[in-house]
């Protein structure tokens, strides 16, 4: 498929998933947030107010027509082409993966400049029960947040390395932990597969018990492994998008 039908098909994508939102308003936010664009520059781009964008992302405004959202897409991918594609690469590995791993991704971003992996355990209030002297000053260039029932029990294997988006240097937080077994033997998977492919930090998110042996994988395979104290998904993707 060439270039130009592959931005065709992200943008028929995400004017898609606004259309037929629930909320339109905050599913434009989310896109806008996941190519880390502010209102402001996206306001600039579309040749509107930014208060515009901001009455339609907050619903002050009724759900946009056809022809805004075109715009809205128009100038997101306009602006990432700009930079050098990096939400854009991001999505192409995303949307080329199977329909099952598209639904176990619930964000997915590339940081506008790297952050060590101390500073982003303590900005999502994580704690390093793997790698803590070894590990904390390494750098990571994004994180991709997935739900780990879906992704064990519906996602093909071979789908797994697209959860990297554009680097492997990046945090790989699962949700829906309840002991911490199965993401880590997913992973260890992963690597005899892929080439030895692996995340620079995982982190587990609504784990009543750490398993002995998901520690134990990550002590062997030398992968640094936190655990998230933030009570909501909601709450975690919120401070997630404030880093980088």
């Amino acid at each position: 498929m060439s270039q130009d039908l592959l931005l065709k098909e992200i943008k028929t994508k995400i004017a898609g998933d606004i259309v037929l939102a629930p909320n339109p308003g905050k599913a434009m936010r989310k896109w806008r947030e996941l190519f880390n664009v502010s209102q402001i520059e996206l306001a600039e781009k579309m040749n509107v107010s930014a208060s515009v964008v901001s009455d339609y992302e907050s619903g002050r405004r009724r759900s946009p027509g056809a022809k805004f959202i075109k715009r809205f897409v128009d100038a997101l991918v306009s602006i990432d082409l700009e930079r050098g594609r990096p939400a854009i690469n991001t999505l192409l590995r995303l949307f080329l993966g199977s329909h099952k791993l598209y639904e176990a991704i619930i964000d997915m971003r590339e940081f506008s400049k790297p952050v060590t992996i101390r500073e982003f355990c303590e900005a999502t209030d994580s704690e390093l029960i793997v790698g803590k002297d070894e590990f904390e000053d390494n750098l990571l260039f994004g994180y991709t947040v997935v739900d780990s029932i879906k992704l064990v029990l519906e996602v093909p294997s071979y789908d797994y390395v697209k959860l990297y988006g554009a680097t492997t240097q990046r945090a790989a937080v699962f949700t829906k932990v309840y002991y911490g077994r199965s993401p880590m033997v997913a992973i260890k998977a992963m690597q005899a597969g892929m080439g030895g492919i692996r995340p620079a930090l995982v982190v587990y998110h609504g784990t009543r018990r750490i398993d002995e042996l998901g520690v134990e994988i990550a002590r062997r395979e030398g992968i640094p492994l936190a655990v998230s104290r933030v009570k909501s998904v909601e709450e975690l993707i919120e401070r997630l998008r404030k880093i980088g």
